[in-house]
């Protein structure tokens, strides 16, 4: 899924995920929660120059839901210290707290970054 440079788009994003996860017979509570996460943060940093960010999901050899966000910025994300009054800051530790596994790779000649993130199943 292409996802234009709007935060409202977000919706979308949950939506699509529901779609998906629900042809393979998954919840889709958790990643549509990792999903709006991920999208959100790659919007946030991204500048309109920087292009559109790309939503990818696929299922893993055992049945996981495999998730990417790509972005064409350069700058890696980090998870923060949580701030009980904060009212943004908390998506990668969000992600951090339901997926498998999730990292971050870097594209070739600079073109940005992939976030990725295994989900189980249930």
């Amino acid at each position: 899924m292409v996802v234009k440079q709007d935060l409202a788009v977000v919706a979308e994003v949950r939506e699509f995920v529901r779609l998906v996860t629900g042809q393979w017979g998954m919840d889709d509570f958790v990643p549509c929660l990792v999903a709006s996460e991920l999208v959100t943060n790659a919007l946030r940093y991204a500048s309109e120059e920087d292009g559109d960010v790309t939503l990818r999901l696929d299922r893993t050899e055992d049945g996981a839901l495999w998730m990417e966000v790509q972005d064409a910025t350069n700058d890696l994300p980090r998870m923060l210290e949580t701030d009980t009054v904060s009212e943004t800051g908390r998506g990668l530790f969000i992600v951090d707290q339901f997926a498998r596994r999730w990292g971050i790779r870097a594209l070739s000649d600079n073109a940005g970054k992939i976030v990725f993130a295994v989900l189980d199943r249930s």
